[in-house]
């Protein structure tokens, strides 16, 4: 009991802490110790073993993570310090209008994610292109990371089938499925998510500007509009060069294996971080080559790009250790088998029981984990069929993971020096409050058919 109470105590704190702009690791190293205090836990092998070097910890993630961060980081840089982003915003705005922006960046977003982009990749290549269309746009850049939140954390991640995301991936390691899994289920919470989330965003942009809530920049962040005097930016075809390439040769091995040779193909297609990292850092040497306004300074600007990276890697790997605290406790135990007794619909004790798990952890892929591991096999016993759990699983992962408390939305309001209290509620809506709506009308779906 004591346990259990210190569990929710833990969460609610990190939560309240982060929305008062903590810093997040202090925040992360509090509330680890009160789950340690109150479930008995031994202190030093607990934080060597969870949150430090578990599965789940820390610095577990951080080194699986860190050359994506620094090579994501050293792009954005590249594409931001050369005007390469300024060029392809100024492109975008003049064919498809600068009121678009919030249309371009989910859509963007959400063809890098499904072609096989990690999402991390996604924000750190959106966000100098994203500044430039909030500039033009005069959008508040609350609403961008809402528009970046839906085309990278939504209905790419969890719900259109075929995916290659994390999300999609788990339950066909624990449940014999395929990546195409409940198609129809899949199609129909994607839709309503789109839709959802981009009549959310259309509504917040008429009601800023109605309001007069513009773009505002974060300090020491300079993004000079085109309309402020001449300017030297690269022809956006150059400056869509090194995006595209790097798209290229993440995708590459995907649906084009048979254009590398065999051994580059295979590296590729078993290293899902690495071959990323390596993509980004080949953008990055192409765009300092063919950008003049940094080619006289490479180091300096690659050397600013790593830099970038470290507060983002930090403060999302500490809310990653936090999770391996909590799934070490009986309270976390206690939680999940009540949840699978419940005397209910079993589609809907199922998304309870991911929900829960996968909101207490601050992560989907890991919650996701911790659901198909120890409870999937209970709810197949119900009747449950195995393509019906895998696809509405990985819905029900994709809700409650991105509570304040989230690795992935830390990570995102850490690389757009946002806080939360400015900018966590539109995500909240977008990545929470829409696919909990789209989960619950999928499993009405099944139930009816």
């Amino acid at each position: 009991m004591i346990s259990a109470i210190g569990l929710l105590a833990s969460l609610v704190l990190l939560i309240w802490l982060a929305l008062r702009g903590i810093n997040i690791v202090f925040a992360s190293l509090l509330c680890s110790l009160l789950v340690i205090i109150t479930s008995g836990l031994p202190l030093a092998a607990t934080f060597d073993e969870g949150y430090l070097f578990g599965n789940l910890g820390a610095f577990t993630f951080a080194g699986k993570f860190f050359l994506l961060f620094a090579a994501g980081a050293m792009f954005g840089r590249v594409m931001g310090d050369s005007g390469a982003a300024a060029s392809i915003a100024m492109a975008l705005v003049r064919k498809l209008g600068a009121h678009r922006a919030l249309w371009i960046t989910v859509l963007a977003s959400a063809l890098l994610t499904y072609g096989g982009v990690v999402v991390f990749v996604v924000i750190f290549a959106m966000y100098p292109l994203g500044l430039r269309l909030l500039k033009e746009a005069d959008i508040p850049k609350r609403l961008f990371l809402g528009a970046l939140a839906l085309g990278a954390g939504t209905f790419t991640l969890t719900a259109l089938p075929g995916t290659p995301s994390i999300q999609n991936i788990i339950p066909t390691l624990h449940l014999g499925t395929d990546l195409y899994a409940a198609p129809w289920l899949g199609l129909a919470g994607g839709t309503i998510m789109f839709v959802l989330g981009m009549t959310y965003l259309e509504w917040q942009r008429r009601k800023a500007q109605a309001a007069g809530e513009g773009f505002d920049p974060a300090p020491g962040e300079e993004v000079v509009a085109s309309t402020g005097g001449p300017e030297r930016l690269p022809s956006w075809p150059l400056a869509l060069l090194p995006l595209v390439l790097v798209i290229g040769t993440i995708v590459l091995p995907r649906f084009g294996a048979s254009l590398l040779p065999v051994q580059i193909a295979e590296f590729a297609m078993t290293q899902s971080v690495m071959w990323p990292s390596i993509a980004l850092a080949f953008g990055s040497l192409v765009g300092l080559v063919l950008f003049a306004k940094i080619r006289s300074r490479p180091l300096a600007v690659l050397g600013e790009g790593v830099q970038d990276a470290v507060v983002p890697l930090f403060a999302t790997a500490v809310v990653i250790g936090f999770g391996g605290v909590v799934v070490q406790t009986a309270g976390f135990v206690g939680f999940a088998s009540a949840l699978v007794s419940m005397d209910s619909y079993p589609l809907l004790s199922m998304f309870g029981a991911v929900s829960t798990v996968s909101g207490i952890t601050g992560s989907a892929s890991g919650g996701l984990q911790i659901f198909m591991q120890t409870l999937a096999p209970e709810y197949l016993a119900m009747g449950i069929e195995p393509e019906v759990l895998h696809r509405l699983a990985a819905m029900a992962a994709g809700g409650f993971d991105s509570l304040p408390h989230c690795g992935a939305v830390v990570a995102m309001l850490a690389i757009t020096r946002l806080s939360h209290r400015q900018a966590y509620f539109d995500v909240g809506v977008i990545t929470v409050v829409i696919p909990v709506i789209a989960t619950l009308s999928c499993i009405g779906l099944a139930f009816l058919f």
